[in-house]
């Protein structure tokens, strides 16, 4: 467990966005208000998100609270699933995808990142391919730092700081995802070649360092919009996500 002190302006943006709610077994805190633009059935509405954590500890020294998060592993209270479509176990050719979990994207439609379009479009290419599986990872919150985190880290964005920075500067790591679980349950489920779809080399990497054979990989960029192409442009310049030709944001 690391000690990490938070710059004092990192703490400026974050302590006037928190509030203390007084429980009879402790507090909750209350992270907000953040512009949330959603799609709502083709029309763009902004919404105002906030999320809570309940604790134990009552304090008004909300230093203290942020920095335990990134030595509290919430996003492991969280359970995963998988969606299979087709003969996955024994069909020669599959597709799938390392979904991680994005509440406000799957969930609320949020257009700040591509996630609920990467879910219902990975969904869509299995069901047209005809076999394939969906590992939708729930302890993948916020590229694994947890809802609350990620609802600080938001902040951090809204003033500034991108997604990497945002991550480092609440004292995560800037992907601190895991597929060993995934892999296990993969391995369970085929044990022939897959071809994967995702943007993210990190992702192949884990299927291979496993002994896990990959036929290929189905690019997935799409929903680009004024909210979320720099969030887009960071996947790629900071983390390393594979560009394709036509469908890369720089555009």
């Amino acid at each position: 467990m690391k000690d990490t002190k938070l710059d004092s302006k990192v703490l400026d943006v974050l302590q006037d966005k928190i509030q203390l709610i007084k429980t009879e077994k402790g507090a909750i805190y209350l992270v907000g208000p953040i512009r949330l633009p959603v799609n709502l059935y083709g029309e763009t509405v902004v919404f105002q998100w906030y999320c809570w954590l309940n604790c134990n500890e009552v304090t008004e020294d909300f230093e203290r609270i942020i920095d335990k998060l990134s030595s509290v592993n919430l996003a492991e209270l969280q359970q995963s699933s998988v969606l299979v479509y087709g003969d996955f176990t024994y069909g020669e050719d599959a597709i799938m995808r390392m979904h991680s979990i994005c509440h406000t994207g799957d969930i609320f439609g949020s257009k700040r990142c591509d996630c609920g379009f990467q879910l219902k479009r990975s969904m869509k290419m299995i069901v047209e391919h005809g076999t394939g599986a969906l590992f939708y990872l729930a302890n993948h919150e916020g590229r694994g730092i947890g809802l609350f985190s990620k609802a600080m880290a938001y902040i951090l964005q809204e003033n500034n700081y991108d997604t990497v920075e945002a991550n480092h500067a609440l004292g995560f790591v800037d992907d601190a995802r895991n597929y060993s679980d995934a892999i296990r349950v993969l391995k369970a489920l085929r044990s022939k070649p897959v071809t994967l779809i995702t943007n993210n080399p990190k992702k192949l990497d884990a299927l291979k360092n496993a002994g896990l054979p990959v036929s290929g990989r189905k690019p997935l960029w799409g929903d680009v919009s004024e909210y979320n192409e720099k969030y887009l442009q960071t996947k790629i310049n900071r983390s390393g996500h594979l560009k394709d030709e036509g469908t890369c944001p720089n555009d």
